[in-house]
């Protein structure tokens, strides 16, 4: 597959930009097992080393702080140096991580694999920093760009989930971990050198370089960066619990792994289709707008939850979940590319994102330790709507704030 541009003056939503778009896609899919991989195994884990379901969370928030912790880095690196370099360092540390983890014979041997190399050197580079990328190659559907390279992660947790399920049934979890160590390496490492060239980001070749490209609001860099990354922690900590323990929420009610592992797949699959709408509604109305529409949405489908525990029943509010919440987090990264510097993109959209992530890591271990303490998930469930009203309230105010400026202005 030859992407490579015929010239250097390639524009913006270009046919090159669609197909380093696809490219970018792919790795996001592939690279994102190291999210989900945990999630499935997390029944098997805490068989295979004896510990409750807290301790059993515990590699999956590890893995989270080390992918959110690595996208950071990572982002820094692709402003320096361009995607390619970390896509390509991602694709070996992914495979020394899945062997690593897959010969653990003590529990913490496996959360330090999951954290360094899966998480922090290995998965990281094909989230956050690949959304920063492809922003500087779209203009006019750069919210549609955005998300589809954050359906990735969806994607890749519709895909591999029951693949994974089935494959530890026949071979066992760990020669599962091992071929899914050799699957990245083969694949990952050429599909990056697909995306070695870098984006020209001076401001008189790029009109997508400006500041505040469409609308102001009244507030510093930093003030914005520190308001989104409270907002991101926020949202994730609810979104944490459906989709880190709906396995484990439908093996306690008796339905089993398997059928949680389909619902996982559904809330993921549908969390795909909400992200393509969500990004071009964020074409039309902005990130602002489009994160209040998710949040509210997000938070309807936690309260369904509740009184719906009944297979059929979570097999529908699963997928309600998954079009409620799949627009949030990429509506972060068209917010940071609409009011701060392109130059800074990959640093600030990383940080942003991988605070979403640290999100997803607490609330997963917040929901195993409620678990533990209640003997249920439905305060779990409580405490997700509880973050996820904070997210809504910030929302609100950055809306409110924007359109005073933009009164102001007019």
């Amino acid at each position: 597959m030859n992407i490579q541009p015929s010239s250097s003056t390639d524009p913006y939503d270009s046919p090159y930009s669609w197909r380093r778009l696809a490219v970018s896609l792919a790795l996001s899919t592939i690279g994102g097992i190291g999210l989900w991989s945990v999630v499935v195994v997390l029944p098997t884990i805490e068989a295979e080393f004896g510990v409750d379901r807290g301790g059993a969370s515990l590699p999956y928030t590890a893995t989270m702080i080390g992918f959110a912790i690595g996208g950071i880095y990572m982002g820094r690196m692709a402003d320096q140096r361009g995607v390619f370099a970390p896509l390509l360092m991602s694709s070996i540390m992914m495979f020394i991580g899945y062997m690593a983890a897959g010969n653990a014979t003590t529990l913490w041997q496996f959360i330090l694999a999951q954290a360094l190399f899966i998480g922090m050197l290995g998965s990281s580079a094909t989230f956050a920093p690949l959304v920063a990328d492809v922003t500087h190659w779209f203009l006019k559907r750069r919210g549609v760009a955005i998300a589809v390279v954050a359906s990735g992660n969806y994607l890749s947790g519709t895909i591999w989930p029951p693949i994974l399920t089935y494959s530890i049934e026949l071979y066992g979890w760990r020669l599962s971990y091992m071929a899914i160590g050799v699957f990245c390496l083969v694949t990952m490492a050429p599909l990056a050198m697909l995306l070695r060239r870098r984006p020209d980001l001076s401001d008189s070749s790029n009109p997508g370089n400006s500041v505040a490209e469409r609308y102001k609001l009244n507030l510093s860099p930093r003030a914005l960066q520190v308001i989104l990354v409270i907002a991101g922690i926020s949202c994730c900590v609810a979104m944490s619990m459906p989709q880190v323990h709906i396995v484990a929420y439908s093996a306690d009610l008796g339905y089993g792994v398997a059928r949680g592992a389909e619902m996982l797949s559904l809330m993921l699959g549908f969390g795909i289709i909400s992200r393509l709408v969500s990004g071009m509604i964020g074409d039309i109305i902005g990130g602002v707008g489009t994160l209040i529409l998710g949040s509210v949405l997000q938070c309807l489908a936690l309260l369904f939850y509740i009184p719906f525990d009944g297979l059929t029943s979570l097999y529908i509010v699963s997928a309600f979940f998954g079009l409620a919440q799949g627009g949030i987090v990429p509506s972060y990264a068209l917010i940071v590319r609409e009011y701060l510097p392109a130059k800074e993109a990959g640093a600030r959209v990383s940080l942003v994102l991988m605070m979403t992530v640290v999100g997803m890591a607490l609330g997963g271990w917040m929901s195993g330790v409620i678990f533990d303490l209640t003997g249920s998930y439905k305060a779990a469930f409580l405490n997700g709507i509880a973050f996820n009203l904070i997210n809504m309230s910030i929302a609100v105010w950055l809306l409110v704030g924007q359109l005073k400026s933009r009164r102001k202005f007019a």
